[in-house]
């Protein structure tokens, strides 16, 4: 039997499986698992222990962002407009959300 601690965590935490390689993205901020209301701008953290990877990536995430704000010269369709499969991932929650890295270099 499965303990209540694993099925109901205490802080939001996904298993990600990104281009065949495993990761795990996750928030400090207990809040996020029940209050609605904190999902406007947020923190999350990922992890994949990849050799790449030299520290946990540091995310910001903005779920209120608006089209207007992206860089007008791209076409969301062109190939400079390719978002990485963790950024992906993430607007399955939540769609249309912008995803800061905070200088951390994006990879995936």
């Amino acid at each position: 039997q499965v303990c209540h601690g694993l099925r109901t965590p205490q802080l939001p935490i996904w298993l990600c499986s990104l281009s065949g390689r495993h990761g795990v993205l996750f928030g400090t901020d207990r809040r996020l698992l029940s209050d609605w209301k904190t999902e406007r701008v947020f923190h999350l953290y990922f992890y994949n222990g990849q050799w790449e990877q030299t520290k946990t990536a540091h995310l910001t995430i903005d779920t209120h962002s608006h089209p207007w704000e992206e860089d007008p010269c791209e076409v969301p369709s062109s190939p400079g407009k390719r978002r990485p499969p963790l950024e992906m991932a993430i607007r399955t929650k939540w769609a249309g959300a912008t995803v800061s890295w905070n200088g951390t270099e994006p990879f995936f």
